[in-house]
């Protein structure tokens, strides 16, 4: 990471004061202040930018702050050598005003570039000890072209955040984020829920302990190291290719297919979340041509599958095939998909394989329009270990229904599609393969055969010892 840059459509909020040491950064604040964002939300902007600057190590050989306004133009409010206190940074903020105009965030980003991370503007000579990164947030479409001159900014070591609010366009966001998308494209319903990515850019900032915080997707063990950690498993169990999960049995093959609720309730916004918590799950699994294969079913009025078992065996084709899924619309027919999931996606000519344990994860947000019974019945008939994921207006009582026994293990609903992180790390799909029965009866019968040799010769005394050692192993040789 290198010098630190916000391009704001209003709002982010980051770390308090005193929850860490944070590294030195060059920090630009890029503010939207379009006709799009209305007063009230600009000065929720500029009470979340204060919380940031509070939040930070404030020092010309620390964290030095600047701040953009941009609409239809750009006005430098604040150099990154303007103010070396947080108290006269602070001040200075509550004084910018908005601009109320167009939304030139392709003109902002570039001004940023060429100006706000000059030296001539206070910007430290690029250095890995500086943190140099771009977090652009906005609530609409630009008015020009932000593909060509945000590519130019990463090209130059700016590491670049996109966190979209409201009726943003998705694919702008896409466009001007870092790879890999999932870690750098966030979205918001409101600005006053933004408040939830604390989190997320407290990393961007701090230098911690993320295993004392918590701040990690360790399993079961975490070993820290500074600012960072790496995960680890307890005695018995193996790390998965991850890096984060644990296993007694990643050597089970398995069948796992998930259906995907694809209806109008979702919201693409929060669709896009969902197909983030598919891939959290895919990561936990150990996927290869002989372990778990992976197959993706969405529903609504009618059943789409959009890809089978068995066509993609490594997690970066799989994670690629989720994130080119397209949201469907329309209804909630849940037990149609169920009814597809047992007849085709299990079944060998859609990509199953004989004698492999199957496991069904069926998500939802809301009732479905038609009869589920019967088929969740079926699925649990012929042996499928069934999860259900309910999310907002989800009917539990439907859930269960769905869940494999025990009910607790297999059923999760959360009001929430943001928590869905949460039972990602829940949801276990540990499939252990039972010993083989005919091994172990072997063993068995070949132990009792000697015993009652054993016996036999012991009892008739018809051979000394050493004739009685002959006999045995000849005896052994025979059933062997």
């Amino acid at each position: 990471l290198l010098p630190l840059t916000f391009l704001f459509t209003p709002c982010i909020l980051m770390p308090a004061a005193g929850l860490c040491n944070t590294r030195p950064t060059d920090l630009v604040f890029i503010v939207d202040s379009s006709r799009s964002v209305r007063p009230s939300e600009f000065e929720q902007v500029k009470v979340f930018l204060a919380k940031v600057i509070e939040g930070l190590d404030v020092g010309p050989d620390a964290t030095r702050v600047g701040v953009v306004n941009y609409a239809s133009r750009v006005k430098n409010e604040l150099s990154l050598k303007t103010h070396k206190t947080k108290a006269g940074l602070v001040k200075a903020v509550t004084k910018i005003e908005p601009l109320s105009t167009g939304t030139m965030t392709g003109l902002a980003i570039q001004f940023a570039l060429n100006v706000a991370f000059s030296e001539a503007e206070g910007a430290r000579v690029k250095s890995p000890d500086i943190s140099k990164v771009a977090i652009i947030v906005t609530d609409g479409r630009p008015q020009d072209n932000v593909k060509d001159v945000a590519a130019r900014a990463r090209d130059a070591g700016i590491e670049l955040y996109a966190i979209g609010v409201g009726r943003v366009d998705l694919n702008t966001l896409k466009q001007i984020a870092s790879e890999q998308l999932d870690d750098h494209v966030d979205y918001v319903e409101s600005y006053s829920v933004i408040e939830k990515l604390t989190k997320k850019f407290q990393e961007a900032f701090c230098v911690a302990d993320l295993c004392a915080t918590g701040d990690h997707d360790c399993q079961q063990v975490c070993i820290s190291a500074p600012g960072s950690f790496k995960c680890a498993c307890k005695e018995g169990f193996s790390l998965l290719e991850d890096g984060k999960s644990c296993s007694a049995c990643s050597n089970a093959a398995t069948d796992v297919v998930f259906l995907i609720d694809g209806s109008k309730s979702v919201r693409p916004e929060n669709f896009e979340l969902v197909k983030k918590w598919i891939n959290q799950i895919i990561d936990k699994l150990d996927v290869s041509e002989t372990k778990a294969h992976v197959g993706l079913v969405q529903y609504s009025s009618s059943v789409k599958q959009e890809f089978p078992l068995g066509r993609y065996n490594n997690k970066k084709d799989l994670k690629d095939a989720v994130k080119k899924m397209a949201y469907m619309e329309r209804g909630t027919m849940t037990g149609q998909a169920l009814r597809y999931l047992t007849d085709s996606s299990f079944a060998p000519a859609g990509g199953a394989r004989p004698g492999v344990a199957k496991v069904g994860i069926v998500f939802t947000d809301g009732r479905s329009q038609d009869y589920i019974g019967d088929a969740a019945k079926k699925a649990k008939e012929q042996g499928f270990r069934m999860y259900a994921v309910g999310v907002g207006n989800a009917v539990e009582d439907e859930l269960r229904v769905i869940a494999s026994q025990p009910t607790g293990e297999h059923y999760f609903y959360t009001a929430d599609f943001k928590a869905m992180t949460a039972i990602a790390k829940k949801l276990q799909i540990n499939i252990c393969q039972e010993e083989d029965p005919c091994e172990c009866d072997s063993v068995v019968k070949f132990q009792k055969k000697v015993e009652e040799a054993l016996q036999a010769l012991t009892k008739k005394h018809i051979l000394s010892k050493s004739g009685v050692s002959k006999r045995i192993a000849a005896l052994e040789n025979k059933i062997v």
